[in-house]
């Protein structure tokens, strides 16, 4: 009966200190993260000291090799006095659009202010030789609008936090509310429209505010000093084209007065070679008259007086036809 006994009595109190000891397991605390959480409200504590920064997404296969190796990274920091941090895109989409992050899982060191791409696999040796040795000062940092801290990618802070909203807003309609895409799709549109009316309401209402319209003398004094200078405008371009016509008539004169000068000198041209032909044609007419009369002298006797009478007469008709036919032509040369 003792026997018997004994053993329930052991098996209960070997059942009851492996419990104690489980509850004992579970009162401890887990051991808590070295790798601080960054978001956009404590993000600027990189702006001082030296950081390591990882981004990443949960889903990320690539990331969730890596979180080993960067809490161990994290917590030998105190030995290498860094500071390590962590940026969820999902959460955050503001800090990832401030640095720009287009790939998983991404790195960044910054010391004083001054960021660097980090590109190593992410293992803890890696990491650690990139602390000790000081490789990040063979690294170009990002300056100028690539730096997150400039205005630029402020303004890109802002476009990827606006984003991630509406995207968390699409989620919400499709998986809570379980409305079709389309829908959201649709509501999305609408809601572009309608804001981008209202900012431009706004703008005409600033401009109104802002706008002061010139008193009407001023308007009135303007108007009248731009109206000379359009007189004067008109006034010189009449001149020039005044001057110009002044100068094609000139032209058209001295041209005409050459023509004329051509056309008398040709003229009196003809009219000397017309009066040596008429002096050339009355001195043959002579020479013939006085050869007529020798030959009635030698012949008074062989030739009848119609013959003699016929003869001059046929002669001064060809100086006659002669004369017209150099005055027609001398007429068709002025002509």
């Amino acid at each position: 009966m003792t026997g018997g006994f004994c053993v329930p009595v052991l098996l209960a109190a070997w059942l009851a200190a492996a419990a104690a000891e489980g509850l004992e397991q579970a009162a401890l605390p887990a051991e808590e993260s070295r790798v601080q959480p960054m978001t956009a409200s404590n993000w600027t504590l990189v702006m001082e000291g030296e950081w390591m920064l990882k981004f990443y997404a949960p889903w990320c296969p690539s990331c969730q090799q890596t979180d080993s190796e960067w809490e161990t990274f994290a917590k030998n920091g105190e030995t290498l006095q860094i500071s390590v941090g962590k940026v969820d895109v999902i959460q955050e989409p503001g800090l990832s659009g401030r640095f720009f992050v287009t790939t998983l899982p991404a790195f960044f060191h910054a010391k004083d202010g001054i960021f660097r791409r980090y590109r190593g696999p992410g293992i803890y040796e890696d990491l650690q030789n990139y602390i000790l040795e000081k490789k990040w000062q063979s690294v170009e940092p990002l300056t100028g609008w690539k730096s997150p801290a400039s205005l630029t990618m402020s303004g890109m802070a802002g476009l990827f936090s606006i984003s991630g909203k509406i995207w968390h807003l699409h989620n919400y309609f499709t998986v809570t509310l379980g409305i079709p895409a389309w829908c959201s799709y649709v509501f999305f549109v609408i809601a572009t429209l309608v804001f981008g009316l209202f900012m431009g309401l706004i703008l005409v209402v600033i401009s109104e505010c802002f706008y002061v319209p010139l008193p009407r003398a001023s308007s009135e004094r303007c108007e009248q000093e731009q109206r000379p200078e359009g007189a004067q405008g008109a006034e010189q371009l009449q001149d020039a084209e005044e001057e110009k016509d002044d100068s094609n008539e000139e032209e058209n004169k001295d041209s005409l007065v050459d023509d004329e000068e051509e056309k008398e000198d040709l003229g009196d041209e003809d009219e000397a070679e017309d009066d040596e032909e008429e002096d050339n044609l009355a001195g043959i007419m002579d020479e013939e008259r006085c050869d007529t009369n020798e030959q009635g002298v030698v012949k008074e006797g062989s030739v009848s007086p119609k013959d003699d009478e016929a003869h001059p007469a046929d002669t001064q008709e060809v100086v006659e036809d002669s004369l017209r036919q150099r005055k027609s032509q001398n007429a068709n040369k002025g002509s």
